[in-house]
């Protein structure tokens, strides 16, 4: 992601996520101290395409929550985070996914608890959800379904 107004750095290719991440002023992304799936991610990510040493001098890193928000108050130039969590921020603009050979996705399960309470009100939401009602609910919010 980048502010809101900001050019659009390419991130088509491997190759060109690499040099947008080498020419920004300043990158930020979930601490991987902080135990953020993301920050693991992309810290192990930099290692392999090995531009470590280029990210961790200007890596700005966030303790938990929306890595958007230094973004928007212009405290980090290039943000990287799950889409969804940056879809909720104003003031940013995402740029894309990463590219295909280098994606990692979160997966989410649900159930109704067999102690639940109120068990045909989770199971009728989980029902709604796994319509076709819930993947517009999802795409708004920069999910999407696993591949059947």
């Amino acid at each position: 992601m980048v502010k809101e107004g900001a050019p659009a750095p390419d991130i088509s290719s491997v190759e060109a996520f690499k040099n947008a991440l080498k020419a920004a002023k300043s990158v930020a992304y979930i601490d991987p101290a902080s135990g953020g799936s993301s920050g693991i991610y992309l810290t192990g990510l930099f290692d392999r395409l090995g531009i470590a040493a280029d990210i961790k001098p200007k890596a700005k890193l966030k303790q938990g929550g929306y890595v958007a928000e230094l973004i928007a108050n212009g405290e980090a130039e290039l943000g990287l985070h799950q889409i969804s969590e940056i879809l909720p921020v104003k003031g940013v603009k995402l740029v894309g996914p990463l590219p295909a050979e280098i994606q990692n996705y979160t997966t989410y399960t649900a159930a109704a608890g067999a102690q639940s309470q109120q068990k045909d009100g989770a199971e009728a939401m989980l029902k709604l959800l796994a319509g076709p009602q819930g993947e517009a609910v999802l795409k708004a919010r920069g999910m999407e379904r696993p591949p059947s």
